[in-house]
């Protein structure tokens, strides 16, 4: 970035945004295959995948550190008959340390950026979960985490608009 001067002629650097991954879990974990307990879908088997996605965040009582949880469903359903073939449900976190990031743009480096940096984890814990539960593994798509955040604050201004309430203004 470009220095700028001061009134007093001294020239002031933007501070530099600092990001490190401190720790990655799962921290909750399912999986259930329905295949298994009411027995393989007869006739044509084409599997339909839907995945819903939802992002929580926190500041932690370190300085500097924030927890961020990326909530993954993933269903696969049978077009054929409706019937649901498997269920996987992934909440997987991490605790980041950053710094220089201004406080106004906080929140969307939270939930746009921490989950960017978590997803190819995620990927690769839910293909191998999906094969290991018996079906061919599911190569999720890339998450487009910046229309993610901008439908979720569409969401927000609508509900308050109709209840009048001031809008939620946490990390989550």
């Amino acid at each position: 970035m470009a220095d700028e001067n001061t009134p007093n002629g001294e020239a002031q650097t933007q501070p530099q945004v600092r990001m490190q991954i401190l720790a990655q879990y799962i921290r909750d974990l399912s999986f259930e295959n329905a295949v298994a307990t009411k027995g393989a879908p007869q006739g044509d088997v084409q599997p339909e995948m839907t995945v819903q996605v939802s992002l929580d965040a926190r500041k932690r009582q370190t300085e500097h550190q924030y927890e961020v949880i990326s909530k993954f469903r993933v269903t696969s359903v049978n077009k054929g008959d409706g019937q649901t073939m498997f269920l996987a449900e992934l909440d997987y976190g991490g605790v980041f340390h950053i710094e220089g990031v201004p406080e106004d743009q906080m929140h969307p480096f939270l939930m746009i950026e921490c989950p960017r940096m978590l997803f190819p984890f995620v990927r690769r814990i839910i293909s191998d979960l999906t094969r290991d539960g018996g079906f061919p593994p599911f190569n999720m798509d890339p998450v487009d985490f910046v229309a993610l955040y901008r439908q979720e604050l569409a969401r927000r201004a609508k509900s308050q608009a109709e209840t009048g309430a001031p809008a939620d203004q946490k990390l989550s």
